[in-house]
């Protein structure tokens, strides 16, 4: 695979590297991009790394030119090109880093493939000028098929624009097919042409929907089928065997063993094992290289100072993958953080991906490939639960939990310090696997959260994804999660966002974790949130009508079918709720029967167990309870059971998959989750059809973009001069030099922000200073009566306990007098910045707030203004932007909204103005990321149009966005 070479100047008289300091060391060379160096996964699952080309490189050019098939040198050169001379040496090495650039793909020190830009300009000769270059590419062709072009070019493309290129052009001959269908399949908007037997092609690099939706296409299916090479590997070794029975080494291989099939390949692995050792009917080996075909996942259980030279054994034996179990890395501080990212670098250097390390392990129940990497006991059984989590000890609780419920799982990993392998890439997995149906999380942290929701909002729309986040409250993070520092802050309240977003199920414990879990494996996905309530017991029936009421749902009056009812009636009772087409779910109550064998309630617990025909549950209740349980599959309805002191029960309703649960309250929890998801996946589904971002009248764009960029550049201007000179510094744009949103925040003046607002169609009622009373006369006048006066001051902002606010002043008397009287209790006019405003039609007050968190982006919140918002954290908030129907759900998701639409009598306010509001800020952050915050309150909704009172826009230099660059693996 090869396109003709971009031309080249003359090439210089120098052909030696000797003298030249970067190569020996190029990344010492000033202009060195290092930020352009990145690991990534590649189509089969292995990794391999980007960087730019140095001199350094010479001797692995020449050798990876020499494994170049004949035919590829043809498609590149357009001629026979056996071998590179010198002077090619030199020029394909040799770059300035802005108008010449080439990148490599590395594998265990070896280039596999490689990628050079020309800038040209508008005649096509070089230049230093012109925003065209011509690109080029080779690949092994050992490598061919892996998608390694496809990742070179969008490197190459972000490359290009970074340093102010903005069209690529390259030349292909016609029957080289692979190349043409890279830039075809890229999705940029293109040009071809055809001329002298050549394929001419010119691309714009700009991002366009379609090229973001191919290279997140790839991303997936490259992360998908990396972690199901970790789960099915062809053999296994364990590098770290003990002939102490007690070690962790030799308990992986014991289960393993325990879980392998006849005949497979298990290896054990001791340096200081003599010849001819066997533990466990296992030879055990001295070095990886000793054992004799391919191994493809190594389970890595020696001491921390051991693990690199086992981790270079793995590499060089062409080892996949590693689950390292050691500990002693990021959870230990400082240096332990930077031997975990050695340990990861050098993995990923020789094409392996890493679970760990501090893993618990990885588990696999498929019986054409079972594999119990991991130090449980026992492999679980079969069934339809992925399960991932971040801590061992509740990995340990997840399975046992799984057992002691009779569930079974699809594959189940515990990843430790999570310093490669995460959460994000099982989710691709999982999307893909057809025997995983519920997703069950254990997270305590997220390396990258906006990734997570777009990953986890495609799964969702599918199978449901069920969440334990630790931290809640705290915040922190467990020793040993490498995270960006944008992501360590991050609030619940955003979390929420982002799994509401999502389509995410947030529950509080691992018992919820199980029991939503469980009802959406096993039933149906409620239609609504009508609830039928049936059983033996009045007071228990009447304990699961409170609880749904409690959570939002609508029951229906309990239907009491006496504690003398049979297994008959109720299979009689819940055929007839699950037949009412105004039900949407049915909850069965049942306590043990009470009449002749009361003497045996709670086992015989109360007056022993003499009485061998009665245990601690009904099988005629339960033969009723299986026989409608068919019903209710029949009809399209989740029906559950809620039971006191019949705890052999959920066992015998098991096989007809009906969850049990043994307090009202959990299976109203587990119903109302999936009442919730339910109703998620419906809106989804409908927004794809009908959801929109409106097209608004009075966008200026552009303009808004001047004002904030004259706002960052009047504070650049105020700054140190920087140490490095400018053409450098503009040349770069290091990634290590631009800031995240929460530094260097600026915030507007009052007439600035309004200013900005204007541009989209947000006009904030103008105040005018008050600092002495003919001012405020004037001001008042220029206004027009009726006005308010207020102070200002930060100190004083929202505090109206301190009677910093006079309203409904109707003339200039009643002015003057608030303004004197303000001025004697506030210490001054001037010190507490009273302003004249024009009073706002009566209505709801509501605070709107739009901010930049690094981690996620843009996050649109709403609420009432006052205790609602600030007191009770009555908000809302959903990720930006944000279409018609998310701004809708928005103003009704808030506990307080029934003060918008007439309560108790009230007459309703302008929604519609409001929504419309709403989105003019989604559009105005999205359209303007420099934008780091907007605060708008109050904005006082009346029930004709609106009127925004007091505004606050903080802008800060643009955010770093890493999904928006080409694929590149984490380097935490």
């Amino acid at each position: 695979m090869a396109t003709h070479p971009a031309p080249f100047g003359p090439p210089p008289d120098n052909l030696t590297n000797v003298d030249d300091p970067a190569a020996a060391d190029p990344q010492q060379h000033p202009d060195y991009p290092q930020h352009w160096e990145a690991d990534i996964l590649l189509r089969d699952g292995g990794t391999a790394r980007i960087r730019p080309i140095t001199p350094a490189d010479a001797g692995r050019l020449v050798e990876f030119y020499e494994q170049v098939s004949d035919q590829s040198k043809y498609f590149r050169f357009f001629a026979p090109y056996p071998r590179l001379s010198d002077r090619d040496v030199r020029r394909f090495t040799h770059h300035d880093f802005v108008n010449r650039v080439g990148l490599a793909v590395v594998i265990r020190d070896h280039i596999i493939a490689t990628v050079r830009y020309d800038r040209i300009d508008a005649e096509g000769r070089p230049s230093e000028t012109g925003t065209d270059a011509e690109v080029a590419f080779l690949v092994q062709d050992a490598h061919q098929g892996r998608g390694v072009a496809s990742a070179l070019l969008e490197h190459i493309a972000a490359v290009a624009q970074e340093r102010g290129i903005r069209r690529f052009q390259a030349e292909v001959l016609p029957e080289n097919r692979k190349m043409v269908k890279v830039f075809t399949d890229a999705g940029y908007t293109q040009r071809r042409s055809f001329a002298d037997g050549v394929v001419h092609l010119e691309f714009d690099l700009e991002q366009t929907e379609r090229s973001l939706a191919v290279m997140r296409a790839r991303e997936h299916r490259a992360e998908a089928r990396s972690v199901q090479r970790l789960l099915t590997p062809r053999s296994v070794a364990v590098v770290g065997v003990s002939r102490n029975p007690q070690t962790v080494g030799r308990a992986i291989l014991r289960d393993l063993l325990g879980s392998a099939p006849a005949g497979y390949p298990v290896h054990a692995v001791n340096r200081n094992a003599p010849p001819g050792t066997e533990l466990d009917g296992v030879p055990v080996h001295r070095s990886i290289p000793d054992i004799p075909g391919p191994v493809d996942l190594a389970v890595i259980a020696v001491p921390e100072d051991a693990v690199p030279a086992a981790v270079a054994e793995c590499g060089a034996h062409g080892v996949q993958g590693l689950v390292v179990v050691t500990a002693g890395y990021a959870e230990t501080g400082p240096e332990g953080r930077d031997r975990q990212r050695a340990l990861v670098r050098q993995a990923r250097a020789a094409g392996m991906r890493v679970i760990g390390p501090n893993a618990f392990g990885l588990i696999n129940t498929d019986p054409e490939s079972p594999l119990n990497a991991s130090l449980a006991p026992r492999l679980p059984g079969r069934g339809g639960f992925g399960i991932f989590c971040q801590s061992g000890a509740i990995g340990v609780a997840l399975l046992e939990a799984a057992h002691r419920r009779g569930l079974g799982v699809s594959s189940f990993a515990s990843v430790g310090n999570r310093a490669d392998v995460s959460g994000n890439d099982f989710l691709q997995y999982w999307a893909e696997d057809e025997a995983t149906q519920v997703v069950l999380l254990y997270l305590e942290s997220f390396g990258n959260p906006r990734k997570f929701t777009r990953i986890a909002r495609r799964l969702a729309a599918a199978k449901p994804i069920v969440v334990v986040k630790g931290a809640r409250h705290t915040g922190s993070l467990p020793p040993g999660h490498a995270v960006p520092a944008t992501a360590t802050g991050l609030r619940d309240a955003t979390v929420d966002a982002l799994f509401e977003q999502a389509g995410v199920i947030r529950v509080a414990t691992i018992t919820e974790l199980y029991d939503t879990g469980e009802l959406l494996a096993l039933q149906p996905l409620p239609a609504g949130d009508r609830v039928a309530v049936v059983g033996n017991s009045d007071s228990l029936g009447l304990l699961t009508y409170d609880a749904l009421l409690g959570a939002g749902l609508r029951p229906r009056t309990p239907v009491d079918l006496t504690t003398a009812a049979t297994g008959e009636n109720f299979r009689i009772a819940l055929d007839v709720a699950l037949a009412d087409p105004a039900v949407d779910a049915v909850i069965a109550v049942a306590i043990p029967p009470i009449g002749t064998s009361a003497h045996a309630f709670m086992g015989g617990r109360l007056t022993g167990d003499d009485d061998p025909a009665m245990g601690s549950d009904d099988p005629e209740i339960a033969a009723g309870l299986l026989e409608a349980g068919l019903r209710a599959k029949e009809v399209g309805k989740p029906l559950l059971l809620a039971h006191l002191a019949l705890t052999d029960l959920p066992a015998r309703l098991r096989p007809g998959g009906i969850p049990g649960y043994a307090a009202p309250e959990r299976a109203v929890h587990a119903l109302a989750h999936a009442v919730h998801y339910a109703q998620w996946r419906r809106r989804t589904a409908e927004a794809e059809e009908t959801a929109r971002v409106p097209d608004l009248d009075r966008i200026d764009e552009p303009g808004a973009r001047a004002l904030v960029a004259a706002a960052l550049s009047t504070r650049a201007a105020l700054r140190p001069a920087p140490t490095t000179t400018l053409d450098r510094g503009t040349l770069r744009r290091s990634l290590t030099t631009r800031t995240q949103p929460g530094g260097a925040r600026i915030t507007l003046p009052d007439a600035g922000a309004r200013e900005l607002l204007a541009r989209y169609g947000i006009d904030v009622s103008p105040t005018l200073p008050a600092p002495d009373e003919e001012t405020a006369v004037s001001a008042a006048a220029s206004l027009g009566y009726p006005v308010a006066l207020k102070a200002t001051a930060p100190h004083l902002r929202h505090r109206p306990d301190l009677g910093s606010v006079r309203l409904d002043l109707t003339g200039e008397a009643g002015l003057r007098r608030a303004h004197r009287e303000l001025d004697a209790l506030l210490g001054g006019a001037a010190q507490a910045e009273l302003v004249v405003q024009r009073m706002a039609p009566r209505g709801v007050d509501t605070v709107i707030g739009a901010t930049v968190d690094p981690a996620v982006g843009a996050i649109l919140s709403f609420g009432l203004a006052g205790a609602p918002a600030e007191l009770l954290g009555d908000t809302a908030h959903r990720l930006v932007p944000a279409t018609d129907q998310d701004v809708a759900g928005l103003i009704r998701e808030v506990r307080a909204a029934p003060l918008l639409f007439g309560w108790r009598g009230a007459e309703a306010v302008d929604t519609g103005a409001l929504e419309e509001l709403l989105l003019r800020v989604s559009q105005l952050v999205d359209d303007v990321p420099e934008i780091a915050s907007v605060d708008l309150e109050p904005v006082v909704v009346a029930p004709h149009g609106l009127a925004i009172l007091g505004a606050r826009v903080r802008v800060a230099p643009l955010p770093v966005r890493s999904d928006l660059g080409p694929r590149a693996m984490s380097t935490l």
